[in-house]
């Protein structure tokens, strides 16, 4: 079934019913309905068709969702992009993509368009709530032999090399995430709120934050932008939604923003993190001031994203993202890809209804992660006898000293552990006996005092001498990606440039 059936559902049987709050007020399921419509005429109108893709840079918001809808009503294809990858990969994405006209939110910058328009590229400007009139789109002619009308989205990202990669999911492939989503974790019911903070351009905010409520029956609270935290305290409160989704990091700021202003929130019954390492030391603060436990769960982009995630708050296990969703099978295997036993360790492989049949225009890479119908995540893990899964290291991020290989996170796991530490970050640095060594980025506890030496011995007493950091360095912060993910990249790549 395709989703804009599922979505038009929603929106005209129940047309009076509040759907989205944003910017201070609820919005009814008809009139997000009637902005739909005016957005499907102006596409239709403008020759977009079946097949076709459409690239939109544009935070959350009503009108995102509109365009969403009327992209899916006419059969294209929803490509959601990041403003802040810059003009040199941006132009690179839409080179890959080729899509039919790029739509721009009023907030982005004017020199962006410019240089959009330079290359060629169609642009429409759309305010975040309501049309002008003053809309209209001029289409760039695409290629029916690329035409696929089976695709839903296509999501964009950076590859190893520096070139895009792109991910394309079908209908099918979402709306079974969602459903598989819903069939493991048994709390969420059409009674729920669910914040939309994640940017639409990741895959967990679009399908579970924008998707998943319709699917639902549930609403759901866009915000545009989570930084200042101020701003999404302020719509939790304001909407009285109760169910939150959040990556690690977000998390952290937030509950630190409570924790100055002596607050918690009340009625939130489930907060879900994911998209990179939870710091269980954080459990008792996040537990305190949410009134909840928070349930860590796992995805990627190619899985639709969620692959595995903790039932509930009363079934999990801390330090694990839990067991994997229905219809995913898994395996174990080792680098050179021989098949390991469950349960163990190794490289995860999945397949199932929910993962991507392949990377967009790039056989290459497909046939290094695509074999007989299982994808390698490029995740070490390790499943337990129960099927829960803890996330050891991206295999891109193991360091190999000496020929044994450690994973950041093991060490990462023993820094958090120190009281004086707020937040660690482990990467490979050069060396010319054993290949790398670790190092260790630290943020400190506000007022606490420790040194280089002092953390070293805390990691000797506790780790194998050839995992223990060779060097610390303390920093106010670290460089996170709009996601809120930890760019290890940067960090290696400043290592790099200093040898």
């Amino acid at each position: 079934m395709r989703l804009n059936k599922i979505m038009d559902e929603y929106l005209t049987s129940k047309p009076e019913d509040k759907c989205c709050w944003f910017n201070g007020e609820w919005i009814k399921r008809g009139n997000l309905k009637a902005l739909a419509d005016e957005c499907t005429e102006i596409l239709r109108s403008s020759g977009f068709s079946e097949g076709q893709r459409l690239a939109v840079l544009m935070p959350n918001s009503p009108m995102t969702l509109a365009v969403i809808l009327a992209c899916w009503r006419l059969g294209g294809v929803f490509c959601p992009l990041n403003e802040k990858t810059g003009e040199i990969s941006l132009l690179k994405t839409l080179d890959l993509l080729k899509p039919f006209a790029v739509v721009l939110s009023e907030g982005v910058k004017g020199d962006l368009e410019s240089a959009l328009s330079k290359a060629e590229w169609p642009c429409v400007r759309l305010n975040n709530e309501k049309l002008t009139g003053n809309e209209k789109f001029t289409g760039k002619t695409q290629s029916a032999d690329d035409f696929d009308k089976t695709l839903a989205v296509i999501f964009s990202t950076s590859g190893t090399t520096g070139d895009p990669k792109a991910v394309p999911l079908t209908h099918e492939n979402i709306l079974d995430n969602i459903n598989a989503c819903l069939e493991h974790v048994k709390d969420l019911k059409p009674e729920n709120s669910l914040l939309n903070v994640l940017p639409n351009f990741h895959a967990f905010g679009f399908t579970i934050g924008g998707i998943l409520p319709f699917v639902l029956g549930a609403t759901q609270c866009l915000v545009a932008n989570f930084m200042p935290p101020s701003n999404v305290i302020k719509a939790i409160e304001e909407s009285k939604i109760d169910v939150l989704l959040l990556v690690p990091t977000m998390l952290g700021f937030a509950a630190s923003m409570l924790e100055r202003q002596g607050k918690k929130l009340s009625g939130i019954k489930l907060v879900i993190a994911g998209g990179d390492k939870y710091n269980i030391k954080m459990d008792d603060r996040v537990t305190a001031v949410f009134g909840v436990p928070m349930i860590e769960g796992y995805g990627i982009t190619e899985c639709s994203p969620v692959l595995a995630v903790n039932p509930s708050p009363a079934v999990r296990k801390l330090g694990t993202v839990g067991p994997a969703l229905p219809r995913f099978e898994l395996q174990l295997r080792s680098e050179d890809g021989e098949l390991l036993p469950i349960p163990g360790e190794g490289v995860l492989w999945t397949r199932g209804p929910s993962v991507t049949s392949g990377y967009y225009h790039a056989p290459e890479i497909n046939k290094e992660r695509f074999i007989d119908g299982w994808f390698n995540t490029g995740d070490y893990v390790q499943i337990d006898e129960d099927g829960y899964i803890k996330i050891l290291d991206r295999v891109t991020d193991i360091i190999i000293v000496g020929g044994f290989n450690v994973y950041p996170q093991e060490v990462e796991s023993i820094l958090d552990e120190n009281p004086a530490v707020n937040m660690a970050v482990v990467v490979g640095m050069p060396n010319d006996i054993s290949g790398e060594v670790p190092k260790a980025y630290v943020i400190k506890q506000q007022g606490a005092e420790v040194t280089e030496s002092e953390l070293v011995r805390f990691c000797k007493e506790r780790l194998s001498h050839y995992k223990v950091p060779r060097s610390i360095e303390f920093v106010d912060s670290l460089p996170i990606s709009a996601t809120g993910k930890i760019l290890r990249r940067v960090l290696r790549q400043k290592e790099r440039e200093k040898n």
